[in-house]
């Protein structure tokens, strides 16, 4: 693979960044500053051989300053963005860049709540990365909050993540495909590679999916005990995929308003409690049988552990294009805390977090 020119730039070592997390609805509606002081990253140039974007792919909504956001022949990435998972996008965004062949070719799409200072998270992407292509879109997360029904871990709770289900109706038009990606993962293999998986003439999307796990338990006995609703899969074999990592075709998810489908299970739980896990079952009773299974190299999953105490894991047996830490535990928390799991040491070198003894040398 020829891998892309790396230049490191003469800037200064470090930005301070200002960023607000807003309080729950539950509590004080004022806001909380925190810093967090995170380096500049090295700038990623195209090898020879990557495809130009032409001029006339003008995206009108960008008044001919870029082509690259309605290009096909960039790579799409979507990600969600918020204060409290930043560094671990960063860490993300980065590996991407360093991995593919073709850095400028990527169109990076970033969702980000209504609430949240979309400015302070833009001042931050920027500061680290001074070249990069990419937008942030604001979710309307009051639209789906209603929707939400608790599940066994609060962070699952967020509205934003269930933004996934709205790309289609967030993202511009003109952008026909996209990778999904979660922010709690690197990549150490191209991502264009993972973009340019098949989707044959109707999946909507592509997913690591994993037949050995008991699909029953994603799902309640409510659920399983109503004929009316167990037979949402009696013409499938559906298995469990992970939804942070994804190829969806928008096009296909526009046509098909899939968005709807999801929206109206959520509904059903509000009613009925048909699930107990987050944003991951409605799209399980939707797509579950229907997908385009990826290689599990682009899901070394489960790297945070369990869903509650977050143990440690070790790495699935196969080779490794991605690395996911999906789970409760998250390693820049485990760095931090001086408790790091052996496999956190190959998140470590994609942190931009600039360290006080950094700062001090």
């Amino acid at each position: 693979m020829l891998m892309p020119r790396l230049i490191h730039k003469r800037t200064p070592l470090f930005t301070f960044l200002f960023l607000f997390l807003s309080f729950p609805t539950n509590a004080s509606p004022t806001t909380t500053a925190i810093t967090q002081q995170f380096k500049e990253a090295p700038q990623f140039y195209n090898s020879p051989g990557c495809p130009s974007i032409d001029q006339d792919e003008i995206d009108p909504e960008s008044d001919g300053d870029s082509t690259v956001f309605c290009s096909e022949h960039a790579v799409h990435v979507a990600m969600t963005l918020d204060a409290a998972y930043i560094r671990g996008s960063m860490a993300a965004i980065l590996s991407v860049l360093q991995h593919t062949s073709c850095p400028q070719n990527i169109a990076f799409h970033f969702v980000a709540s209504a609430s949240a200072s979309t400015s302070l998270l833009r001042a931050a992407i920027s500061s680290s990365f001074p070249c990069l292509n990419f937008r942030v879109y604001t979710f309307d997360d009051s639209s789906v909050s209603r929707l939400i029904s608790t599940s066994i871990r609060s962070a699952l709770d967020c509205p934003l993540n269930y933004a996934r289900s709205y790309l289609a109706n967030i993202i511009p038009l003109c952008v026909r495909r996209v990778v999904y990606l979660d922010s709690d993962l690197v990549l150490v293999d191209d991502i264009a590679k993972l973009a340019a998986t098949p989707l044959g003439e109707q999946s909507v999307l592509a997913a690591p999916e994993y037949c050995n796990a008991n699909f029953t338990s994603y799902f309640t006995p409510t659920f399983w005990s109503n004929p009316s609703l167990s037979l949402t899969f009696a013409d499938r074999k559906p298995c469990y995929f992970n939804t942070g990592v994804m190829v969806i075709d928008l096009d296909r998810w526009r046509e098909g308003d899939y968005t709807t489908k999801i929206e109206e299970w959520m509904e059903l739980q509000k009613r009925i409690r048909i699930y107990e896990l987050g944003s991951l079952p409605p799209f399980l009773l939707v797509f579950a049988g229907d997908i385009v299974p990826v290689d599990h190299r682009w899901n070394q999953h489960g790297l945070g552990g369990d869903n509650f105490r977050g143990l440690c894991r070790d790495l699935h047996p196969g080779p490794a294009s991605l690395l996911h830490w999906s789970g409760k535990g998250k390693p820049w928390a485990r760095l931090d805390a001086n408790r790091p799991c052996p496999l956190d040491a190959l998140w470590a070198p994609y942190d931009l977090l600039q360290t006080p003894f950094a700062l001090d040398s």
